[in-house]
Order: structure tokens, then sequence, then C-alpha cells
């Protein structure tokens, strides 16, 4: 079979001939691979940055995918730390870390949407008691992932939806997916009066961005959950002393570890089902696996989705 292979962290993967899976747990079965997606925790996964990599070389990149198991039957499925992920022609998973989907489910679709707009999905379910009538800040908006958080927050009944970013062009296009109202980070004040913020930025922008934000409140004992997903502005944030004394203000994460493997699984079915039933827009562009090498760092507005077999 085929696959994308990374041997240097300074090189990209390569699509070469690769030795086939072989399954050998009781829950494990081979799996054709039908699409998985490029992502952030892709990559950072398979470079040994991310917290959950495995850091070992050489490696079959790709976290998740839909894929068709031995019956024939559609999946999403999940891997757990490996070195052989889904940018192959085939791979072996966990049939407990997968859902089954409908047969006429579009695989390219579902598996762009699914890792971005778990990120958010899990956060409002599983880090907080989020309920409806509730205000959600997104800092981060104008990226994949943060243009979903809009939409999910809105789904599960969010009173009003604010969209932030850098990119006024792009945040303008937020209000059609469902943002009631738009700012740019240096006029985080705007959004002062929020419950929950979704935090995909972290970084220095965020720590600038408390002070203001928690300065312009109406009502600073009222409670204030901040959510840390991504980290696109840096890992690390200097966060004010300040700012965790004068407001009543919690910082916590959401992402593997600080959510159950089981929770995450838990909530699969109805994320998926919510996108084939094109509750969430999606922008993905399938491209064939043997391109792997030239789409590892391109820039671009939609998720890239491999497609072995192309």
């Amino acid at each position: 079979m085929h696959a994308a292979v990374l041997s240097s962290y300074d090189a990209p993967p390569v699509y070469r001939d690769h030795p086939e899976p072989v399954a050998t747990g009781d829950h494990e079965m081979v799996v054709e691979v039908l699409a998985a997606a490029l992502h952030h925790l892709t990559r950072a996964k398979a470079t040994g940055s991310h917290y959950s990599g495995t850091g070992a070389l050489p490696l079959v990149p790709g976290a998740d995918g839909v894929v068709r198991d031995p019956a024939g039957q559609l999946r999403y499925a999940v891997l757990d730390d490996t070195n052989a992920g889904t940018f192959a022609d085939r791979t072996v998973i966990d049939a407990r870390r997968s859902v089954v989907l409908p047969q006429d489910t579009d695989p390219v679709l579902v598996a762009a949407a699914m890792n971005p707009g778990m990120s958010s999905w899990i956060a409002l379910r599983r880090r907080t008691s989020f309920t409806p009538g509730r205000r959600v800040l997104v800092i981060g908006a104008t990226g994949n992932a943060g243009r979903m958080a809009v939409q999910v927050a809105k789904l599960f009944g969010a009173g009003h939806v604010i969209a932030a970013g850098r990119d006024a062009a792009r945040l303008a296009t937020l209000p059609a997916l469902g943002a009631d109202q738009t700012c740019t980070l240096d006029r985080i004040e705007e959004a002062a009066d929020v419950d929950v913020v979704l935090d995909y930025v972290w970084g220095e922008p965020a720590a600038t961005a408390m002070i203001p934000l928690l300065s312009a409140r109406t009502d600073r004992t009222a409670p204030l959950t901040w959510i840390q997903i991504g980290s696109m502005a840096g890992p690390t944030a200097p966060i004010p002393s300040v700012a965790l004394r004068s407001a009543r203000l919690q910082i916590i994460g959401s992402g593997i570890g600080s959510v159950p493997a089981r929770d995450i699984i838990a909530e699969l079915p109805e994320l998926a089902a919510a996108v084939a039933q094109g509750s969430i827009d999606v922008r993905a562009r399938a491209v064939p696996l043997a391109d792997i090498t030239q789409v590892w760092t391109a820039g671009t507005d939609d998720r890239i989705v491999l497609v072995p077999g192309r």
C-alpha cells in the first residue's frame, strides 16, 4: 500500500510504499481510509511539538479520519498515540474509538469538520456547564476552528455570540454563520459582558486582552469562564495577577487529557450528525494523498482533506 511517511522533522512527509498494517488487539481492525484531514493537531503530533505526540520517527501522520471497516460500514475514527496514522491507504483503528456513520455520509466533509468542530463542542459540553442563552466570545474566530466555534455556540443555544480576531475582512463574513457581533482584538472591551470565552489564540494577545475586557465588565463579580483551547499566538501567556484578583475569572483548558477519552467519544455521534445534516458549514478541499509533500505546510482558508487512491 501507499502512505505519507515522515522521516525527519525538517522535511515534509513523502508519499511512498509502506508495509500493510496489522491488527493485533481484541478491538482492533484494519480499515480502508477514505478521507483524513490535515489540521494543526496532525502537524503538531507528527513533529513532536504536541504534548500527546509520540515523538518517534519514522511515522505515518494522521490523527483521525473517515474509514470503511471490513463489514463495509463507514466510521469516523480517532487514533490513539501511534506511528501508523490515517495518511495511508489503510490503517488500524480501535473500534471503541470510532462511531458508525450513515452510508450516505460525505467522507470529505466529516473528516474536515470533526477535529476543529470537536474543540468547541467538547469545551462547551464537557468543560463548563453551558446553558442556552449564555453569551460567548470566540477569540480567534477567523480561523477554521474558531469559525466553527461560532456555529457550535449558536447550535447550543447561545443568546449572543461575539467573534473576535485580527482580520476585519474575515470577521465580516461571520454574521452569516451566526455571529451576533464582531470586534477586532484591539477593541476587545466591546465583548466585556460575556459568560464564556473560547480562546484559540492564547499567548501575548490573550494576556493583553484580559485587562481591558475585565475592566469593562458591568459586573466584575459575574462569573466568567475563559476556556483555553488553542495557542496559535504562543504556548505561554503572561497573565497579569490583577486579572485573577479583580474579577470572578476562571481560566481552564480543554483538550486531550483534560477531557477523558470516553467523554470525547460519547460526543462524536451528535457532532457527526450535525455535520452530515448541514447544521455546520464546513470548508473542505479534497487533495490526493500523493500530494502530501506539496500541501503539508500550505496556507488555505479551506481544510485540506487527504484522499488516498486519487
